[in-house]
């Protein structure tokens, strides 16, 4: 048995309609990051300098001595990017979510009174700016109860959001441990809000982006001018904007840090941007609190009623076995393959157990299909099919036939029989009476080979209209 734990699928061809307030046709999302003072640095009891996101091209950290100019570098950030920030988004009287490193708001009194003057969200960005990947997840998760306390005494309150960033594969379960977190943003997988199990309870997740960010113009293949980040973020917008006219409304995120954005050059392209949002209606800019009540709000957390790569061998086998006509081989054989959340669908079981009926063995294969009664024949007579079958064949009237039809039945299936030696398979669902008799007529020219095959794809068909039922239930 093998679990695939990563969601390929998320909300697939039919997202939720998001139901912004006001019908607006996009919810814009802006971030500043404020990291400032709570970066890689000795005097913080770190073992080395900073060397991530600075003007600094190929920085390196320097064990056991300050940067100077690395520590200049984000305290740029911290003296002047962040007012200029400050003005720009009050002025525009547009909201915004502070990612807020605890540690560099504890040495940030001025600007965290004005954060909450101006009533941005502070969420938390974690304890310091330092990577996670490595770190015991004991050890991460007393930097998050640490990180909290320390919020909760600079800023009067415990952070209702999280995003640590340079995280750990086990900070999301962490943080949904915690349990008291609004949102969880260490995510980049979607456009919209989701829930997500973990840690057995549900965690709503609002993604966050790596690409309408400043971040990329202090990484290679970034941006090199404002003109390349207000292009991206227009283009970005336009599209998400097209969606939400088009009927499914989706949400931007636009990541921002005072040291990058916060210098002249780049503050005018994100200028640009704000008065570029500005000027269409219908756009709802939001703080991603207020994204997180309005989804427990709009699309509260729902769990599934049928889970299939969570379930025990005996009730995949049973809930599945019957499927595939008599077969719970089948079954047997999905269980034990790879199952992961891109196969809790109709459309993910079906591909997992038709995987195993095709690379059967073909006296396999062969024995599936002698397990499907003719039809019309004499167990539909006898009211021995299958629950199924009966719905099925019902379905396409075949349980009301006349006697001449019924003998016509009868002849065609001895023939086909006689011919192909197994019963004559269709997925009525997608027939009618007369359609299936004329299918009779037209496959019993096929070759065995030919019709093997087609006998094969119809039960996959008939399979798949099953689960369609079994998940619509």
């Amino acid at each position: 048995m093998q679990r695939y734990c990563r969601d390929m699928l998320g909300y697939g061809a039919t997202p939720p309609v998001a139901n912004w307030p006001h019908g607006a046709k996009i919810a814009v999302q802006f971030v500043v990051n404020y990291e400032e003072g709570g970066e890689n640095n000795i005097l913080h009891g770190d073992a080395a300098s900073e060397a991530f996101l600075s003007e600094i091209v190929g920085a390196a950290a320097w064990p056991g001595q300050r940067h100077w100019n690395m520590e200049s570098i984000y305290e740029y950030g911290s003296r002047a990017g962040f007012w200029r920030l400050h003005r720009m988004f009050t002025s525009a009287n547009m909201p915004v979510t502070v990612y807020g490193v605890a540690t560099a708001l504890a040495r940030s009194p001025e600007q965290v009174a004005a954060m909450q003057d101006a009533d941005w969200e502070i969420a938390s960005h974690g304890l310091k700016w330092v990577e996670y990947k490595d770190m015991p997840p004991e050890d991460e998760r007393a930097d998050i109860i640490a990180a909290k306390a320390l919020h909760a005494e600079v800023t009067g309150q415990a952070p209702r959001g999280w995003y640590t960033g340079r995280c750990s594969e086990n900070t999301v379960r962490l943080i949904a441990e915690d349990g008291s977190f609004d949102y969880v943003s260490d995510d980049y997988s979607d456009d919209l809000p989701f829930w997500t199990t973990v840690a057995d309870r549900p965690q709503l997740v609002i993604p966050y982006t790596l690409d309408t960010n400043d971040m990329r113009f202090a990484t290679p293949q970034g941006f090199n001018s404002g003109h390349q980040f207000y292009a991206y973020l227009k283009d970005s917008f336009d599209t998400l904007y097209a969606e939400g006219q088009a009927g499914t409304p989706k949400m931007m995120s636009i990541g921002l840090h005072c040291r990058l954005i916060g210098r002249p050059g780049r503050a005018a392209a994100l200028k640009r941007f704000l008065d570029y949002v500005a000027g269409h209606e219908d756009v709802w800019v939001a703080r991603r609190i207020d994204i997180a009540e309005h989804w427990a709000a709009e699309h509260p957390y729902v769990a599934p009623t049928l889970v299939p790569s969570q379930m025990d061998r005996d009730t995949f086998v049973g809930t599945f076995g019957g499927v595939f006509e008599h077969s719970p081989r089948i079954a047997e054989r999905a269980f034990d393959g790879e199952l992961g959340p891109a196969n809790d669908t109709a459309v993910g079981v079906h591909s997992a157990l038709a995987r195993k009926f095709r690379t059967a063995r073909e006296d396999d294969r062969l024995g599936v299909l002698s397990a499907h009664p003719d039809l019309a024949g004499k167990l539909a007579q006898a009211k021995r099919l299958t629950a199924e079958s009966t719905a099925e064949q019902a379905g396409a009237g075949l349980d009301a036939l006349t006697d001449a039809e019924r003998r016509d039945f009868t002849d065609l299936n001895q023939q086909y029989v006689a011919q192909f030696g197994f019963p004559f398979i269709i997925a009525v669902r997608d027939n009618d009476k007369a359609s299936i008799q004329a299918a009779f007529h037209t496959r019993l020219n096929n070759t065995r080979d030919q019709e093997f095959a087609q006998a094969c794809h119809q039960v996959e068909r008939i399979a798949f209209h099953r689960l369609k039922d079994l998940f619509a239930k």
